[in-house]
Parts: structure tokens; C-alpha cells; sequence
């Protein structure tokens, strides 16, 4: 989808009535959820003509252009994509082109380069252009078929050599050039060679642009074993009971699709640590061997950039396959044969956001119809116990009505066992007591048994007390460990401090404070971002929120109860006025209630072989060491 197609004469004439930045903010108040900023506009203004009138000047009017073109399942867009004929072969070729007005630039290392005036390191131009074009190859079958067809380049209309030779070094290939206000005749060049300059193939170019808007979007063949190589080679998972259950339920129901044409919607459910991401990698990894049409995807950031990271680390290409449930809102009905889609519970009931247009509010549908009309077998892995903030809403009753609703049959798998905190199965009962989610609390000491002594579960009476046994548990039975806490105290921007961007320590109790982990879209040195907090070794010595903890584990899990949930006499209450998580404050009585006990239930259940509880109200203090004897 591109905000503005016509040819390239038509689009100059545009540009140089000065009216054609202004058209494209027009488009884009109608087909992007939030619109575009006045730097875009003005970048628009000042790159896109200069670019055109290469384009005519090359003897290339006629071919068909697309601006802002969106990537399939994704937000990103490409600035320009040109499609004409190949003058060698006559075939269709597209060249994406990434346009910058920068005049200067400074390598800063490996794939970034800096900017004058900009305050972080951005991607090298020419790696921003090539990823396009992978991208787009790898959900694109038609396009993998015949990647030759696809060409790379980025245009630095502003810049002379001496302002970038530097970054001009950087290696290239068909799908990442670079060229500059020196190298524009080089560019014309290289612009004939891929685009057939003869006014006569107008018709061809038109073709181009249809055929290259109509195809269909889903993983190519290449990246599916690409993915199926990375993951099986890398991980080899043992599937036990109903986890094997869940899996064969997929497969099957993937075959009776193709056999009869009938979608199955896969719901599996299970709680911390009963294997629901082993059975979505398992799925991921053999279903792309097979050369089935895959995605994976979640509602949560740090999730997402955490398998990305891990699961397609010796192949960025792999990465791509890790997406948002967002990122279905536009997709083919049933394009692709399964999608997985883990953490489930946080499903929420739109793909919208506040940003989003009175246009797209129209015609938007509720978020689990989109998942579920994305494939033929949509699976579902949930917990229902996880849902942490207001206008989460995967369940399985939602889902199993709204698959019911479009007529497509629903198989249900409950989990069982606890894979996660030490194999114990008695710690998630004795934290649903605990948090009076199920039953009574009781003291571990008369739930657990002398062969369940494994896993560790004690109180500490400071958090420097809890510190401090972390790291011996750390130090002696190895591990890694994390300090969670409720969200009670505020989360500061990072500040700078001696010319150097540093953590506010927000979390206070006492003469112990401590930093929240990095805010979301934030670098702080020898911190880690906030999507690997759970991952890098660098996340002790931070104190970890719900939304960077949960869909994790660590071995030794220290929990800090804040003053939003506290027991009093003989039951637990939730306390609005001390909770500093903006969206969960805005919930009703019964939903804020419930989101704070869910959220105090996945901090716990973040260990593997222990977990260590404290509380900042005395009352509470008590409870959790009466509880944890």
C-alpha cells in the first residue's frame, strides 16, 4: 500500500507546484493510524523533487512510482519505489529508494552512522535500503521467485563526497547502493540499467505497478528454511504430554486445511512455565521446514525483540518472522497457513491506538478477528492469570466466540505440569493461595514435601536483605537473578550527569534505592535495553517492572510488593492511590483489582529454582513471612 502512485512526470509536476508534500499529508491522514510529523513534511518537500527530476531527466517520466510505500506486516515505510521493465529482459523490476537530506555523516562502527544536529547514531542508509528489500523478497513469494527483480538504493541528494566519502565505503550489492550530489550521474546510469528509458514500455511500467501491489504477502520459501535451519539446528525440544498434544493438534489441523479447506482455530492454555513458547518454537521451526507459511507473533515488545534476538540471532532475516498482533490489520484473509500467536492474553480489543484517525476507527475490527482471519489455523497460547493491564482481553471464551462466529471449528488443549519454577508442582498452587486467586493461603512449609525441596521460597526482611541473597545464590549455585517489584514508585527519563546519560534511582525504600530498568526506546551505557533486562547479565542491579519481566524467567527471582497490594486482617487489597502505572489506574474497581493480583502472580512465577518476597508495608511483611515458613 503507497500513499500517492502515479508516474514520475506526473509526480514532478506535483513537486514543483509545491503541492505534492501536501497531498502526501492529506493521504496520510486518511490511510496511517497516526499520521506524519512536519519534519516528514518537509523532508518530503525537499527530497522528492530533487529525486524526480533525476528520474524525467534520466528518460524516465514515464515509469510508475509509489511514495510511502508500507512494508506487508509491518509499520515501516519505504520512501520510494519505481517500477518499470528491465531494458535487458523486459520483465518487471522495482528499485526501492531511501531518500536523506544530510550533508555530512560520520561512520559509528559496524552499522550506524552520525548525524550533525541528531542526538543518537541512526542506520547506515545503505542498510536501511537493503533490510527494505530483503524484507520485502522474503514475504513476498512472487518477488523470491525472482529477486533479481528488486534493486536497492539509497540517495543522498544534499551530500558531497567530502561530506561522507567515509560512509561511502560502506560494502554494496544489489540491494544496497549509495550515490550523492557528485555521484548523480552515476545514479542516472544506474537507473537506465534497471529501468527501460523507451516512453514506449509506459504501459509495461503500469503493469509493473499493478502486478507489484497485488501480490500476495506471506513468508517466501527461503526465509522459511532459513527459519526452519536456524531453529531446529539451534534448539532441540523435547515435547512431553499434553505439550506434544498441542503440537500434533496443529499439524493435523494444518493438513485437514489444506485436505478440505476448513480453518481451525487452536486454543492452548496453560500456566508460568508449562512450555506454551517450546511448543510455539517447535511449531515455528517445523512448520517452516515443511514450507508452510508462518509468523509468529505477540503483544509484547520486550517478548518479540527477546526471540528475535535469540531464536533468529545468526540470522537477521529470521528476526522478520517474530511480529506484533498489530501487524495484522491489513492482512489477506487466511494468506497464510498458521499463525502463532503466544502470550495470548494479551490480545487487546483493537489494533488501534490514541494516535489512530476517525478513518481507521471506521473500519477497524476487533483484534482477535483479525488474528483469526490472518490463517487457516490460528493458534492461540495463553494464560488467563497474566492479563496486567485494561483492554487486555484474550481469553478463552473470547476467542472460542469469536472463532465460532466466522464458522471455524476450535480445538482446546490444557496444560499441565510446571516446567518453569524448578519443575515444582506445588509453587504456582501455593502462589494462587497465596494471592487468593485459588483458595486459602498456606505456608509453603505444610504444602510442599520433603522430595519437593528444590525449589527455594523464603522472605527477606529489606530489599537489601534480598539483594544480598540473590547474588550468593547467584555466586554459589549459579544462575542469573532479577529484582521485580510492583509498579509503586514513578519511572524517571534517564538524566545526564557528567556528560553522560544515566538511570534516576526511582525505587526507594528507605536508605535502599535503586533504578527502574531503561524506559523503552532509551539508551543508557552499561545498561541493557529494556526489551533483554530478563537476558543480560547487566540487569541486576535494576529493578524490574511487569512489562519488561513478564513472558521471562531468570533462575532466582526477588519480588518487591508495593503499597498497591497489601493484606489487611485477612485479605488482600488493592490500593489505587499508590499505583503509578498510568494505564492500569484508569481500569474500574473489579479490573484494577484483578490486574494488580495478576501482576504480583507473574512476578512471582519468574524464578525457575527460587524466589525471594519482601513487602514495603509492615502488615503485609508479616503475611509473606508467615507464608513463606
Amino acid at each position: 500500500m503507497a500513499l500517492v502512485r502515479q508516474s514520475a512526470e506526473s509526480l514532478l509536476a506535483d513537486a514543483l507546484a509545491d503541492r505534492l508534500h501536501t497531498m502526501l499529508a492529506d493521504k496520510a491522514r486518511i490511510q496511517f493510524e497516526a499520521g506524519v510529523g512536519n519534519g516528514e513534511v518537509r523532508s518530503w518537500r525537499n527530497s522528492l523533487p530533487a529525486f524526480l527530476t533525476d528520474l524525467v531527466d534520466a528518460g524516465l517520466g514515464h515509469v510508475e512510482v509509489l511514495l510511502e510505500h508500507k512494508l506487508p506486516h509491518s509499520p515501516m515505510r519505504v520512501d520510494v519505489v519505481v517500477c518499470g521493465q528491465n531494458p535487458k529482459h523486459g520483465r518487471p523490476s522495482y528499485v526501492l529508494v531511501e531518500l536523506k537530506q544530510w550533508s555530512k555523516a560520520e561512520p559509528y562502527g559496524e552499522d550506524l552512522v552520525q548525524i550533525e544536529h541528531y542526538t543518537q547514531p541512526v542506520l547506515h542508509p545503505v542498510v536501511q535500503v537493503r533490510q527494505y528489500c530483503e524484507y520485502l523478497v522474503d514475504s513476498t513469494p512472487a518477488l523470491a521467485e525472482q529477486p533479481d527483480s528488486v534493486h536497492g538504493l539509497a540517495y543522498l541528494h544534499n551530500a558531497r563526497e567530502a561530506g561522507v566519502w567515509r560512509i561511502s565505503q560502506y560494502a554494496v550489492d544489489e540491494f544496497g547502493e549509495l550515490y550523492t550530489l557528485d555521484s548523480k550521474s552515476r545514479l542516472v546510469d544506474r537507473l537506465r540499467a534497471l529501468l527501460d528509458s523507451d516512453s514506449a514500455t509506459r504501459d509495461g511500467a503500469r503493469q509493473a505497478a499493478d502486478e507489484f501491489l497485488g501480490m500476495r504477502h506471506a513468508p517466501s520459501k527461503p526465509l522459511l528454511a532459513a527459519a526452519a535451519k536456524e531453529i531446529q539446528e539451534r534448539e532441540q525440544f523435547v515435547l512431553l504430554d499434553q505439550q506434544r498434544v498441542a503440537y500434533r493438534l496443529v499439524t493435523m489441523a494444518v493438513e485437514k486445511a489444506r485436505a478440505s479447506r476448513t480453518q481451525t482455530v487452536v486454543i492452548v492454555l496453560g500456566g508460568p512455565g508449562s512450555g506454551k513458547s517450546i511448543i510455539a518454537l517447535s511449531l515455528l521451526g517445523e512448520l517452516a521446514r515443511q514450507g508452510r507459511e508462518v509468523f509468529h507473533a505477540t503483544g509484547s515488545s520486550s517478548f518479540t525483540n527477546t526471540m528475535r534476538k535469540h531464536a533468529g540471532r545468526r540470522n537477521p532475516r529470521v528476526q522478520k518472522m517474530f511480529k506484533y498482533f498489530n501487524n495484522f490489520i491489513e492482512a489477506e484473509q487466511r494468506g497464510l497457513h498458521v499463525l502463532i500467536c503466544d502470550e495470548a492474553h494479551r490480545i487487546r480489543e483493537t489494533s488501534l491506538n490514541r494516535y489512530s484517525r476517525r478513518e481507521a476507527r471506521e473500519r477497524a475490527r476487533r483484534q482477535i478477528e483479525e488474528l483469526i482471519d490472518a490463517a487457516w489455523v490460528p493458534v492461540f497460547l495463553l494464560d488467563e492469570n497474566q492479563t496486567v493491564r485494561p483492554g487486555e482481553m484474550g481469553s478463552r471464551v473470547e476467542i472460542e466466540a469469536a472463532a465460532k462466529a466466522v464458522g471455524c471449528e476450535v480445538e482446546v488443549v490444557e496444560l499441565g505440569g510446571q516446567f518453569r519454577c524448578g519443575g515444582s508442582e506445588f509453587f504456582d498452587a501455593w502462589v494462587a493461595k497465596l494471592l487468593g486467586i485459588k483458595g486459602k493461603p498456606t505456608p509453603w512449609s505444610k504444602l510442599v514435601t520433603r522430595t519437593d525441596d528444590e525449589f527455594v521460597v523464603r522472605s527477606a526482611e529489606s530489599p537489601r536483605e534480598m539483594e544480598s541473597w540473590l547474588l550468593d545464590q547467584q555466586e554459589k549455585k549459579g544462575g542469573t537473578a532479577r529484582i521485580a517489584a510492583g509498579y509503586c514508585w514513578k519511572w524517571s527519563d534517564p538524566v545526564t550527569k557528567d556528560g553522560t546519560k544515566v538511570l534516576v534511582p526511582d525505587v526507594q525504600i528507605g536508605d535502599w534505592h535503586r533504578p527502574w530498568n531503561v524506559k523503552p526506546e532509551k539508551r543508557v551505557p552499561d545498561a541493557p535495553a529494556a526489551h533483554f533486562w530478563a537476558s543480560d547479565e547487566r540487569g541486576f542491579g535494576q529493578v524490574g517492572c511487569i512489562y519488561t519481566a513478564q513472558g521471562f524467567e531468570y533462575d532466582w527471582a526477588g519480588v518487591i510488593f508495593g503499597n498497591d497490594f497489601v493484606w489487611r486482617e485477612d485479605h488482600w487489597e488493592s490500593r489505587r492511590k499508590y499505583s503509578h502505572d498510568p494505564a492500569v489506574k484508569k481500569a474500574d474497581e473489579l479490573h484494577f483489582n484483578r490486574l494488580v493480583r495478576n501482576t504480583y502472580k507473574v512476578l512471582l512465577t519468574r524464578g525457575m529454582r527460587g524466589v525471594c518476597v519482601y513487602s514495603e508495608d509492615q502488615e503485609t511483611q508479616d503475611h509473606l513471612r508467615s507464608m513463606t515458613g
